[in-house]
């Protein structure tokens, strides 16, 4: 009988660096699908623990109040929406984390925002979208495709070149994008000076953190250095979130005139929000490959049971959707990235850091205050640059050093920069896999189904999809509701 991860354990003194220690730790780990897993019998907590939670927490915050503030502007609700239903989700998403990252699915990453559904929320409301219809059917799509694990095998079907382009684009776009928010901020406080002294103290921080091995730290560390700089150079800053809860009841939120103001939805808001919510189950698959292939890279040999798995995620954000969604939350579910990439590096497994994700958003909620430092702008951007995107850049590279990856890479940059990235990843997988560019042993590997007939259709609908809505340039809307 093998022995269990308490007798394997041992005191992190018994080892001769602490890289060596919580190498050991993952490789040990024994992580139950829907048993019962518990802190220090199955896992432990360390210290490395608290930076994705704090980094997540942060990410968390910014992500739902951009779609909650996406709703609130084109349906007229008031900024005390956006801030109340955030602190909403906040607790809704506390529970489903120590749930299932916690406890139930350990290998399941956290169910957190869905970033590139962000712009597309204007076109869904302009239609005549509900967000209680949108939420059901994503988390229905969800559930049949992680049930049918559908999620793994398209992971599989995607080859390091396709994958590590993606990550590329993802986190050449992302910082580009960081660093212009940054400059229009400190333009719009006229004080353009400060935003080049931030990012460039970021640069030389992110380096010395690397030069000595501590890159884990580059969020909790970069965003009191971001702080700090701005409020010593003269940003101004002030806290006025006070303590309180928010709204429980979800006839609250789903009434004629309170919360959303909207009543339930109708069969034809259903209709309204199809083709996105097939659109928003279809990103997934990239966004999570993305976030797996930090633990690939980072994680030791031997460590594999750890690693993140693509159909439990799917399954827990399917979940955590529904709910969320009949409570009245605004959140629209994805893997979490703000906590799996520094999770990652730091070498450390899914469920102590969640537990600890579900208390510090829960002391976010309820505290209030944090809530607003985490939504400065200098705070805000530094975190997820040197969180989310520079990562991601530096695996897109990393999966791309080794064989014939360049061509694919090349590719999916091309054709997502032409749509979005749910096309480049799709249309360069079927170029890919019918061995057109990239590794053609490869092509030859994945018979019939996987070449030519799962790629195909799975481009086909994609962009039946995005046409459906308007979302292929130069080409009308296929439904007439979205035209303009």
């Amino acid at each position: 009988m093998s022995k269990s991860y308490e007798q394997l354990h041992k005191p992190s003194s018994s080892f001769s660096s602490r890289a060596d220690y919580l190498n050991h730790e993952l490789q040990i780990m024994k992580p139950k699908r829907w048993g019962v897993n518990l802190p220090f019998k199955d896992y432990r907590f360390e210290f490395e623990d608290a930076i994705p939670a704090l980094a997540g927490t942060i990410g968390k915050i910014v992500m739902v109040g951009a779609v909650a503030a996406a709703f609130a502007v084109p349906l007229g609700l008031p900024d005390s929406f956006v801030l109340e239903n955030v602190r909403y989700e906040l607790l809704i998403v506390s529970v489903f984390i120590l749930l299932f990252s916690g406890m139930f699915l350990p290998t399941s990453n956290l169910p957190g925002t869905h970033g590139p559904l962000i712009p597309l929320i204007p076109i869904v409301v302009a239609a005549g979208g509900h967000p209680l219809a949108f939420g059901l059917l994503i988390g229905v799509f969800g559930l049949a495709l992680g049930l049918l694990k559908g999620g793994s095998l398209m992971a599989k079907l995607t080859s390091n070149g396709v994958c590590g382009g993606l990550l590329l684009y993802l986190g050449f776009v992302g910082t580009i994008g960081q660093v212009d928010k940054m400059m229009k901020w400190a333009a719009s406080i006229n004080l353009p000076h400060i935003a080049f002294i931030i990012i460039l103290a970021t640069i030389i921080l992110y380096a010395l953190l690397e030069h000595w091995q501590k890159r884990w730290l580059a969020v909790p560390v970069g965003c009191l250095m971001a702080g700090v700089l701005a409020f010593i150079f003269g940003a101004p800053f002030e806290f006025k979130t006070a303590p309180g809860l928010p709204h429980m009841s979800p006839t609250y939120w789903w009434g004629e005139t309170t919360g959303w103001q909207m009543g339930l939805p109708t069969f034809n808001s259903f209709l309204v929000v199809f083709p996105f919510a097939v659109l928003a189950v279809a990103m997934w698959t990239p966004d999570f490959l993305g976030h797996q292939v930090f633990q690939k890279l980072s994680y030791p040999e031997k460590s594999e049971k750890t690693h993140m798995n693509i159909d439990d995620t799917t399954i827990a954000c399917s979940m955590r959707q529904v709910a969320g969604s009949v409570l009245g939350g605004a959140n629209f579910t994805s893997s979490w990235g703000t906590y799996i990439v520094p999770a990652a590096i730091a070498k450390r497994p899914i469920p102590a850091g969640a537990i600890l994700t579900a208390v510090f958003c829960i002391m976010a909620s309820l505290w209030g205050y944090p809530m607003d430092l985490a939504v400065w702008q200098p705070v805000l951007s530094v975190a997820l640059v040197v969180g989310v995107f520079v990562p991601l850049l530096e695996a897109g590279m990393e999966m791309t050093r080794k064989g014939k990856t360049t061509q694919s890479a090349a590719v999916v940059v091309f054709s997502s920069a032409l749509v979005n990235p749910v096309f480049g990843w799709s249309l360069t997988m079927l170029l890919d896999n019918l061995g057109l560019i990239g590794d053609k042993q490869r092509s030859t590997d994945l018979g019939f189904a996987g070449r030519v007939v799962i790629p195909s259709v799975g481009f086909v609908i994609l962009c039946l999809a995005m046409g459906a809505v308007g979302m292929l340039p130069g080409i009308p809307a296929f439904l007439p509701q979205f035209r303009h």
